[in-house]
C-alpha cells in the first residue's frame, strides 16, 4: 500500500511522516499545498483524509508491523486522543517550557505515554519536540526535564536511522528551527559501529557499516532464538543489531523460533523469549517457527536422498565424530538412493532399526573445513515436541533447517556471530545442494562478558541444581535477571549498540554496563537511608529534641520529580557500627539531612567494640569542615525491616579456556543477605522501584513492603 501525503512546504506534518516511516508504510510526500492548508492523505482508491490527528489515527490503525500503535481498548484510545490534542501546545512559543514540564512530570514512572508500548501519542509528542529544533536541543542538554529527555532519547535510539532521515529532511524548514539530525546521526553511527570518526569520498562516513548488496526497502532479516532458555545479554546483541539494520534499510524483521530439539525446548521458554523481546523493544513483523516447515523440510531431505546428495548412516555417534575428524568416509556413504530411502522410512517410523540411524549430507569428507565433512541433517528423537506433540520421531538439525527456512522465508541477510564463521561455507553449500536462493551472511562478534557463562546448557545446570532461584535470578546474564537486578533497558541497548556490528572479539567488563546504568538512574532515583542491623550503635544527643518532630524533605535534592519524604528527628538515633568505630571523642561530625554534632563520650565492650555514643548538636557548625558525614535513623518503631542482597559472579575466572570445565571454577559464595533497618518512607516503595541508599549504593525493590 502506497499513500500520498500533501502538505504546505512551510509546515510539514512531521508526526505523520515519522509514524509512517516507523510503521513501514510507504508514503510519497508532496509539499505543494498552499500555506495554512491541512495535510491531506490520498489513499490508493483516490479517497482523501484531512488533518494531522486524523492521519495519525489512520496510520495507527493501518500499522500491521507495530501492535497497539493505535488499536487499544476504549480507555487507552481515549488517552492517545488526549495526547494528540495536547501535542500542538509544544509549538506555542510561550507555553513550550510549561508543556515540557507537564510531560516530564507525567513520565516520572512511565516508559511510554500510554500503556506499556509505543503508540502514535509518543510519535506526536516526540515530533512536537524535535520539530522545535534548537529550542528543544538546548533544553535537552540542560537536564532540566530528565524524565522527558530519558523518554525522548529512548525513542531516538530505538528508531535512530528512521528518525535521522526524517529530521534531516524536514527539521529546518521554515518555522521548524535549525537542522539537528546530522550531528545526531554522526554520533549514533559512531556508537553503533564503534569505529573512529573518519570521512570517505563525497563526505560519506566510513564508519557506517553496510549489509552487503542491501537495498533500502528490500531487506528481510530474522532473529532466530532456540526456545531452550531465556534471552540473555548475548542474544540481545543479535536481536538489537537485526532491528538496527531492519530500520536502517526500512526492511522487515521476523522472529523465528528454532524449535528443532524437543528434548531441550518448552512453551515456557517460548513465552519468556517473547516477553524478553518485547522488553528490549524489538519490533517484528511476525513470529514463525521452524516446526511450521517440518513437512517441507522432510520433502527436501527426501529430494536430496533421491539425488544422491544425502545418505542414511547407522555409524555410532562417537565413531562418526572420529571419522569426520580424520576425514574417513562412512561405510554407508555409497549406499544406493533406494537403500537410503528404505532406512529413511525406518527413521520416520522410529523403529528399532531407525533409531540407530541419522541422515547425513554428502558434501566433502576431505575438505579442510571440517563442517563440510558430511554433516548430520536429521536425527531420531522420540521425545514429544512442545508444539506438535508426537507427530514426528525425527527432527532436522539446525545446520540443515536454517539455510532452508531462511531461503523459504525470503530472508535476504542472515546475521550470525563470528563464532560460526567456519560453518558459513557449509550453510552456502547446503543451499546450493538444495537448489534454493542464496542468502547473504553477515557476521558480528559474539558479546562476551567477564566472569559470565552464556551457554544455555550451563545456565540450565545452575537452575536444575538449585544454585540460583530461576532463569530470572539477578546473578544470571538473562534479560530478566539483569533487569531484576536494577538494569534499565535503555542502558542495555546503549551498551550493546556501542559494541556495534564490529567483528572484533572483545571480553567486556560488567562495570561499563553498570556505569551507563548509573548515568541513567542517578539523576532521578530517590534517596533513602538504611542502617545495618548487626551491632548498630545508638547515639544519644543530650540536647536533642525531647519530643520527636517531622520534616518533609526531598527524596532527591536535585530532582523534584522524585517527590518528598518525611524524616523524623529524635534525641536518640541509630548509626552503623562501622561509622561508630571511626569517630573519636570531641570530634565534630555531620549528620546528613540534619546538621553537625560533637561526640562527647564513647562506650565500648570488653572486646573494644563501640556500643554506645553520646554527643551534642552543633547545628551552627559548617559541614565543609567535618571529615565524617554519617547517615542515621531515628530510634522509632516506624523503621522498616530490610534485607539488603549483594551478589557476586557465579564463577571465579574471567574467561574459561577451551575445554575448561566451569564446575572447576564455581564461586562458592555468590549471594550475601544483610539485615538492615530502613527509614519509614521505604514502606511505600513499589516493586521494581530503583533507589539509592545513602552511602551504600543503588538497590531495586524486589519485594514490595506496602
Amino acid at each position: 500500500m502506497e499513500l500520498k501525503l500533501l502538505f504546505p512546504a512551510d509546515s510539514p506534518p512531521l508526526s505523520v511522516i515519522v509514524a509512517a516511516k516507523i510503521a513501514g508504510i510507504s508514503l510519497r510526500t508532496d509539499p505543494t499545498l498552499s500555506s495554512g492548508s491541512r495535510p491531506t492523505l490520498i489513499v490508493s482508491n483516490g479517497l482523501k483524509l484531512h488533518g494531522t490527528n486524523v492521519l495519525l489515527r489512520y496510520l495507527g490503525r493501518a500499522a500491521a508491523s507495530i501492535p497497539n500503535f493505535y488499536k487499544r481498548d476504549a480507555f487507552e484510545c481515549g488517552q492517545i486522543d488526549e495526547w494528540l490534542d495536547y501535542a500542538p501546545v509544544l509549538a506555542s512559543g510561550s507555553e513550550f517550557e510549561g508543556a515540557c514540564n507537564y510531560v516530564d512530570e507525567y513520565l516520572l514512572k512511565r516508559t511510554f505515554l500510554v500503556g506499556h508500548s509505543l503508540s502514535i501519542a509518543d510519535i506526536a509528542i516526540w515530533s512536537g519536540l524535535a520539530g522545535t529544533g534548537q529550542r528543544w536541543e538546548s533544553l535537552r542538554k540542560s537536564k532540566k526535564f530528565q524524565n522527558l529527555v530519558r523518554w525522548f532519547n529512548s525513542i531516538s535510539v530505538e528508531y535512530g536511522a528512521v528518525l535521522d532521515e526524517v529530521t534531516a529532511t524536514y527539521v529546518g524548514k521554515r518555522g521548524l528551527g535549525k537542522p539537528i539530525a546530522s550531528k545526531v546521526k554522526e554520533k549514533e553511527h559512531q556508537s553503533v559501529n564503534g569505529d573512529i570518526n573518519e570521512k570517505g569520498k563525497a563526505g560519506r562516513s566510513t564508519y557506517e557499516v553496510d549489509l552487503p548488496d542491501a537495498e533500502v526497502g528490500n531487506v528481510r532479516l530474522r532473529f532466530a532464538p532456540e526456545p531452550s532458555g531465556y534471552l540473555h545479554i548475548g542474544h540481545s546483541k543479535a536481536a538489537l543489531l537485526n532491528q538496527y539494520f531492519a530500520q536502517r534499510y526500512q526492511g522487515q524483521l521476523i522472529v523465528r523460533f528454532d524449535d528443532t530439539n524437543p528434548a531441550k525446548e518448552s512453551n515456557e521458554f517460548v513465552e519468556n523469549l517473547l516477553k524478553d523481546i518485547e522488553t528490549l523493544g524489538i519490533k517484528y513483523s511476525k513470529v514463525t517457527y521452524t516446526s511450521d516447515y517440518f513437512p517441507e523440510l522432510m520433502e527436501m531431505a527426501e529430494k536430496l536422498i533421491r539425488e544422491g546428495k544425502a545418505y542414511v548412516d547407522d555409524t555410532p555417534r562417537d565413531q562418526m565424530q572420529k571419522e569426520r575428524m580424520d576425514g574417513i568416509e562412512s561405510k554407508c556413504r555409497n549406499n544406493s538412493p533406494e537403500e537410503n530411502m528404505k532406512l529413511w522410512k525406518e527413521m520416520i517410523a522410529g523403529s528399532e532399526r531407525g533409531l540407530l540411524c541419522c541422515l547425513r549430507g554428502k558434501l566433502d569428507m576431505q575438505d579442510p573445513n571440517k563442517s563440510l565433512r558430511d554433516p548430520v541433517y536429521y536425527r531420531c528423537n522420540p521425545v514429544p515436541h512442545h508444539r506438535i506433540g508426537s507427530r514426528y520421531k525425527i527432527y532436522p538439525t539446525y545446520d540443515f533447517a536454517c539455510p532452508f527456512v531462511d531461503a523459504l522465508e525470503s530472508i535476504t541477510h542472515a546475521l550470525r556471530s563470528s563464532e560460526y564463521h567456519d560453518r558459513n561455507a557449509q550453510y552456502h553449500r547446503i543451499q546450493e545442494d538444495m537448489g534454493v536462493r542464496q542468502v547473504q551472511i553477515y557476521e558480528f562478534s559474539r558479546l562476551n562478558m567477564v566472569y559470565t557463562l552464556l551457554s544455555k546448557r550451563k545456565l540450565l545446570w545452575f537452575v536444575q541444581n538449585g544454585k540460583v532461584d530461576g532463569w530470572d535470578d539477578p546473578r544470571f546474564p538473562t534479560v530478566q535477571g539483569i533487569v531484576r537486578r536494577g538494569l534499565k533497558i535503555e542502558a542495555l541497548i546503549q551498551f550493546i549498540l556501542e559494541q556495534g556490528a564490529s567483528k572484533n572479539l572483545n571480553l567486556m567488563e560488567w562495570d561499563k554496563l553498570w556505569t551507563i546504568n548509573k548515568k541513567i538512574i542517578d539523576p532521578v532515583c530517590p534517596r533513602h537511608t538504611a542502617v545495618i542491623e548487626e551491632r548498630r550503635v545508638l547515639l544519644t544527643l543530650t540536647d536533642g529534641p525531647e519530643k520527636p518532630f517531622v520534616r518533609i524533605i526531598p527524596r532527591h535534592k536535585k530532582y523534584e520529580g522524585a517527590g518528598d519524604k518525611a524524616t523524623t528527628y529524635t534525641k536518640r538515633i541509630w548509626i552503623d557500627h562501622a561509622d561508630a568505630e571511626c569517630v573519636s571523642v570531641d570530634e565534630e561530625i555531620t549528620l546528613m539531612d540534619w546538621g553537625n554534632a560533637i561526640i562527647k563520650e564513647i562506650k565500648k565492650d570488653e572486646d573494644g567494640n563501640v556500643t554506645q555514643l553520646t554527643g551534642v548538636l552543633h547545628l551552627e557548625g559548617s559541614v565543609k569542615t567535618t571529615k565524617l558525614k554519617l547517615t542515621w535513623l531515628p530510634e522509632t518503631s516506624e523503621l522498616v525491616n530490610l534485607t539488603l542482597v549483594e551478589f557476586d559472579y557465579l564463577i571465579t575466572k574471567k574467561k574459561l579456556e577451551e575445554g575448561e570445565d566451569f564446575l572447576d571454577v564455581l564461586n562458592p559464595c555468590t549471594r550475601k543477605d544483610i539485615a538492615a533497618l530502613g527509614d519509614s518512607n521505604m514502606r511505600n516503595l513499589q516493586h521494581g522501584e530503583v533507589l539509592q541508599l545513602e552511602r551504600k549504593g543503588y538497590f531495586i525493590c524486589d519485594v514490595c513492603l506496602c
